[in-house]
């Protein structure tokens, strides 16, 4: 019978080979008796900085352990463990015309693609930028100086956003759908213990290798990819999705998995124009904030070693006021990076490799806007919020993607004016001096300045000393949902359009929006027949 059993904790001086002697101890037995064991969660526990623990939970196998279930419960947190089971459809009976077409290949496209060529569906993918290998020299490119690609840069490519998103895994959300997309990432590159950690982190020097490794599964069960094909227009005829007009040309499609990502402002207008229903929403906006990584790591752990033990620490903080701030997209040891989708306007965003190796820390400070408070009742009306102050903080950074900055003590302060030289920042093309209150909303820029120093007095001070703020951030979220039914998770009204993840509003991380994707794949193999025995190339192809 598996056990689960919690709150079991090591030293973090402690290797990892420990935790068997432990789960042992715990229970009773020796260590030859567990059986088989594995690791469900791992956290840190640093509220007492002199003695850092591991907390653990973990699923043991014993032979007998049904009969000595209340001798373990009297030993420790220990129970039954009964694994929820992951919900595997058989295909449904109905056959399809095509192949599915999934637009974007972020990670909400990405698990509804892989899912539905496991499953024998050979899925078209359709990419409106290059693919990573190419992706890659042009970012640096952009980040050395360089022009601004509309089409391949930190939005736009293969893998979306997600491939330089810093690759945090951390999902509010559990359960078996989790579990398999996070085993997912482990096949295709990622380390075993993403599948336990409590934040659990990819980095973005990983992610290029990663999405290149789904694309090649997919590719070899019969899957599809065509890169630099934009989508331009939809074919709806009675109700019901026809085709595709794209910027390669019209293709014939019956089934599309919409995962345009939340910075696909064309493709929104479009969508609109077409009639497709959608709303605004809630979305968060505000600025990226950066510290000392070394005042973050001593604040954090208090001691050096732990430091030198654990890496480079990270932080989650909120300040509860009429608006709560809170921080997001915390990048321990990263660098600020611009998330940049059309040109002559600005946005940050912030990433970290897997080595979190920088003397830099920095977070997003995001708040919450009402679409009540945009002053329209057009679904897009976030949208335009958004362009409004990236083309303001574009005109700030000299029109050249300069980074606006500011002291943060000199933003709660109220100073519109700096005083001091350039401020030293791993924005990698630039800083710009400003008053950061030109660059966002003034509810937003109040909210902030109120929020601050209640993160500050949490941290004793040590928050806002040697910080800077940079902005705006302004992708946290999208401001946008597209209607699609709960239970068939296609758009009312239009047959065999599926919008997913963050850019269609029903996501907010890697994770959530793999999550997403997996279960629109999983619709359709529960309604459909798969395409295992049709040749492939002879579906979803364009039309004469």
């Amino acid at each position: 019978m598996p056990l689960r059993l919690t709150n079991i904790r090591l030293p973090v001086e402690a290797p990892e080979d420990d935790l068997s002697s432990t789960l042992a101890q715990t229970l009773g037995v020796r260590p030859e008796e567990l059986g088989r064991w594995r690791i469900l969660r791992k956290s840190l526990d640093a509220r007492k900085r002199t003695s850092l623990e591991w907390v653990y939970s973990a699923v043991v196998d014993l032979p007998d352990a049904e009969s000595r279930l209340d001798e373990f419960r009297r030993r420790g947190e220990v129970d039954t463990f009964v694994p929820e089971q992951f919900d595997d459809p058989v295909p449904g009976p109905e056959p399809l015309n095509e192949r599915p077409v999934v637009i974007g290949s972020g990670p909400a496209g990405l698990l509804a693609g892989y899912y539905l060529a496991l499953k024998g569906y050979r899925p078209l993918i359709l990419e409106r930028g290059a693919a990573v290998k190419e992706r890659v020299p042009a970012i640096r490119a952009f980040d050395s100086g360089g022009p601004h690609d509309p089409e391949n840069n930190y939005l736009f490519g293969e893998g979306g956003a997600g491939t330089f998103s810093d690759g945090k895994l951390t999902c509010r959300m559990s359960g078996p759908d989790v579990d398999w997309v996070l085993e997912r990432f482990v096949e295709c590159g990622g380390k075993e213990s993403l599948t336990y950690e409590h934040r659990p982190h990819l980095g973005s020097n990983r992610l290029p290798m990663l999405v290149r490794n789904f694309r090649r599964k997919i590719e070899a069960l019969g899957g599809e990819y065509r890169f630099n094909c934009r989508l331009e227009g939809l074919d709806i005829a009675d109700g019901s999705v026809r085709g595709l007009h794209t910027s390669s040309g019209y293709m014939v499609a019956t089934q599309v998995v919409l995962a345009i990502g939340h910075s696909a402002r064309d493709t929104y207008e479009m969508l609109h124009r077409l009639g497709v229903p959608m709303q605004a929403k809630a979305f968060q906006l505000g600025l990226r904030i950066e510290q000392p990584q070394s005042q973050v790591n001593h604040h954090k752990y208090g001691r050096k070693q732990y430091a030198d033990l654990l890496g480079a620490a990270d932080y989650s903080l909120i300040a509860r006021g009429q608006r709560d701030l809170f921080t997001f997209c915390m990048c321990a040891g990263g660098i600020i990076i611009p998330s940049v989708s059309e040109p002559n306007m600005y946005c940050s965003n912030g990433m970290s490799n897997s080595r979190h190796d920088t003397p830099f820390a920095n977070s997003g400070l995001v708040v919450t806007l009402d679409p009540r408070e945009t002053g329209s009742d057009h679904p897009l009306a976030g949208v335009e919020i958004q362009r409004q102050y990236e083309a303001i903080a574009f005109e700030v950074g000299r029109r050249n993607y300069l980074a606006p900055v500011q002291l943060a003590q000199d933003f709660v302060a109220g100073k519109s004016k700096p005083k001091h030289g350039p401020l030293a920042c791993s924005y990698q093309r630039g800083t710009q001096p400003a008053d950061l209150n030109a660059v966002l909303p003034p509810v937003i820029a109040k909210a902030i300045r109120a929020g601050l120093p209640i993160m500050d007095k949490k941290w004793h001070g040590d928050f806002l000393k040697n910080a800077i703020l940079v902005g705006p951030e302004m992708r946290g979220s999208s401001p946008v949902r597209i209607d699609r039914d709960p239970i068939t998770r296609q758009t009312p009204g239009i047959a065999g359009l599926y919008p997913i993840g963050e850019g269609a509003g029903y996501a907010g991380g890697i994770v959530s929006a793999a999550v997403d994707g997996l279960r629109t794949g999983r619709q359709i193999v529960s309604r459909y027949a798969p395409l295992d025995a049709i040749p492939t190339g002879e579906r979803g192809a364009a039309a004469p």
